[in-house]
């Protein structure tokens, strides 16, 4: 099949799997006149996902979602082999939502043989995450610069959920002079406040029952501070709250300036609550804004 080729499937969504092929859409579209979205994805779609796919359509003319496990932001004991992965589940559910076309590269496509340089964002990537997950968002600064670059979009989608993963790639789209716009989605949640993730599959029974009390505890978290509570007895009054209902290591529970995830000085500056703790072999994040007013 010739590179600029795209296969078709999942109800007619087109399908290309090398960087050429996605260069030569966009080509097509910016011939025509029309504006482009990207909404990056590892896959194992959700309908936190599929609310990002239909913003992305209201920012562009043109939706390409891309779908690649990144293996650089795994760490070694991590889950990157058992992640889901099923793309033809994943293809039907992009065409049902409105994307134009779907990026899936091979990992040589991405990370070709001899592949060295790395995007390293300090201060905001070195901080909660990248205390408990060593090099994770040099991988995810990696491959979504790479991605930016390959697709070149005028807007790309990112969900609320991994707070401090947005926060890294306006950083390093600001700071490395990528023209894209940063659009952000809202956190999609079940009806007891669970946050969506791709990951919540892995959650036994049991563990799904109290899952929600995550959620939960930083609203209280976010609630306390705002009325006044020190930040530092509100963190420390979550954390006993998860290990009482069944979490077991807890990460962070953390109050944090919004904007640099440093101390948080109090109104009216925005600040954030965030978390990370294990309900059995499963890791869940979560984050809420801290009330104003």
């Amino acid at each position: 099949m010739a590179a600029g080729r795209a296969m078709t499937g999942g109800g007619g969504l087109a399908t290309v799997r090398t960087v050429e092929a996605l260069r030569q859409h966009v080509r097509g579209w910016r011939g025509e006149g029309r504006s482009v979205a990207l909404v990056p994805t590892m896959g194992a779609l959700h309908e936190g996902h599929l609310s990002l796919i239909r913003l992305a359509r209201e920012q562009a003319d043109r939706v390409c979602v891309s779908l690649f496990v990144n293996p650089t932001q795994f760490g070694p004991n991590e889950d990157f082999d058992r992640y889901p992965r099923d793309e033809a589940a994943d293809a039907a559910k992009l065409a049902a939502a409105g994307a134009h076309l779907l990026f899936a590269p091979g990992l040589s496509e991405v990370y070709p043989p001899g592949h060295l340089a790395r995007v390293h964002v300090p201060v905001l990537g070195d901080a909660l995450e990248g205390t408990f997950r060593p090099g994770f968002f040099t991988g995810v600064a990696t491959v979504v610069t790479k991605l930016l670059l390959m697709a070149l979009p005028d807007a790309a989608v990112f969900g609320s959920k991994d707070y401090q993963q947005l926060l890294v790639i306006r950083r390093l789209v600001a700071d490395l002079d990528i023209p894209v716009r940063i659009v952000a989605g809202e956190t999609v949640r079940e009806a007891d406040g669970l946050a969506l993730s791709s990951r919540n599959a892995y959650l036994a029974e049991t563990e799904r029952r109290i899952a929600p009390v995550l959620h939960a505890t930083i609203v209280d978290v976010a609630e306390a501070v705002a009325t006044g509570r020190n930040a530092r007895e509100a963190e420390n009054a979550g954390t006993r709250r998860l290990g009482e209902v069944g979490f077991g290591k807890i990460d962070y529970v953390a109050v944090r300036d919004a904007e640099t995830l440093g101390d948080w000085d109090g109104p009216p500056q925005p600040g954030r609550v965030l978390v990370a703790a294990w309900l059995g072999r499963t890791r869940l994040i979560d984050n809420v804004p801290v009330p104003s007013g």
